[in-house]
């Protein structure tokens, strides 16, 4: 018996039909006929493959994890297709660096005459500068001499008072300087802790319900989901762990819950399905997850990779 016929064998004995199957799964009908079928080339790529069979096999009660090893050599893997997008990635930025390298080249010539002619009036400023001192060394001096023959008796030392006022002011700067280390140790010291994470997006999803994939990065040892609805409507919500299958939140969500807080921080991998994207806000740490695609495509599901090393 091949994957999709042991699908179909759960579906009816929980006696399920396509369409109820489709309403629980947020999968359209004729890609659960093609997984019973056993057509998966018709489904939209590999990683969709595993992902639609695994979403089949918990609606109908079976256990997913067990399912993919029992028919992995049947599941196309999504490894290659992972190595087919990043040797295109690795193609396009060499194309990139090329026409980089072409642009810099053009602009040579003309950054060589810019600094040709800035080297030339730095040259001409200093010129004028040196002849400006020259001219205004020879009566600064006199002055100077005037002063010491006025008051001859000021060669010895100082007062009591003058020693105790140099005293206070050294101490005084030795007391700043401390004071602004003191400071700048505390703004750089509290601008690594306010460093916030990075959300990036690593593969866009496409179709009627896009199924996209974000990476947090430097989200640091405690992740907390925050949820807030964003307008009157509510949408029907599924969090969970995608590999512990742990169930985070699995219900409708609206105002009334609104904001909610989960922590996350035990896993690698949280797994989305929003059934109204313009009714919800996800935040990660408190920095906003944006949705890859547009909220035109209100049904959207989201795989976000947590990565809490900087």
């Amino acid at each position: 018996m091949d994957v999709g016929a042991k699908l179909k064998e759960a579906r009816l004995a929980s006696g399920l039909s396509l369409d109820s199957l489709q309403e629980t799964t947020k999968i359209q009908k004729r890609y659960l006929v093609a997984i019973e079928e056993g057509n998966l080339h018709i489904l939209p790529g590999k990683f969709y493959a595993r992902a639609f069979i695994k979403e089949y096999a918990n609606a109908v009660g079976l256990d997913s994890s067990g399912l993919l090893e029992e028919y992995k050599e049947e599941i196309p893997n999504t490894s290659e297709e992972e190595n087919v997008q990043y040797t295109r990635i690795q193609r396009t930025r060499k194309e990139s660096n090329t026409d980089k390298g072409s642009g810099i080249a053009s602009f040579v010539p003309t950054i060589s005459v810019v600094l040709l002619i800035i080297g030339i009036l730095f040259v001409a400023w200093w010129f004028i500068r040196e002849n400006m001192a020259e001219d205004s060394a020879a009566p600064e001096e006199e002055p100077q001499e005037n002063i010491i023959i006025t008051n001859p008796d000021n060669t010895g030392s100082d007062s009591p008072e003058d020693e105790s006022d140099d005293e206070t002011g050294e101490g005084g700067a030795e007391e700043t300087d401390d004071e602004n280390s003191a400071e700048e140790d505390t703004s750089e010291n509290t601008e690594a802790d306010e460093q916030e994470p990075e959300i990036i997006v690593v593969e866009e999803g496409t179709g009627s319900t896009p199924a996209s994939t974000l990476e947090v990065n430097n989200a640091g040892d405690e992740v907390i989901i925050t949820l807030e609805s964003v307008n009157s409507n509510n949408t029907w919500l599924e969090i969970r762990d995608e590999d512990s299958d742990e169930v985070f939140y699995n219900a409708n969500f609206d105002e009334d819950s609104s904001p909610h807080e989960f922590d996350v921080s035990d896993s690698e991998t949280v797994y989305f399905n929003v059934g109204n994207a313009p009714a919800l806000r996800i935040l990660v740490n408190g920095v906003e997850l944006e949705y890859p695609v547009d909220t035109s495509k209100v049904h959207q599901k989201l795989y976000v990779n947590i990565n809490k090393a900087e």
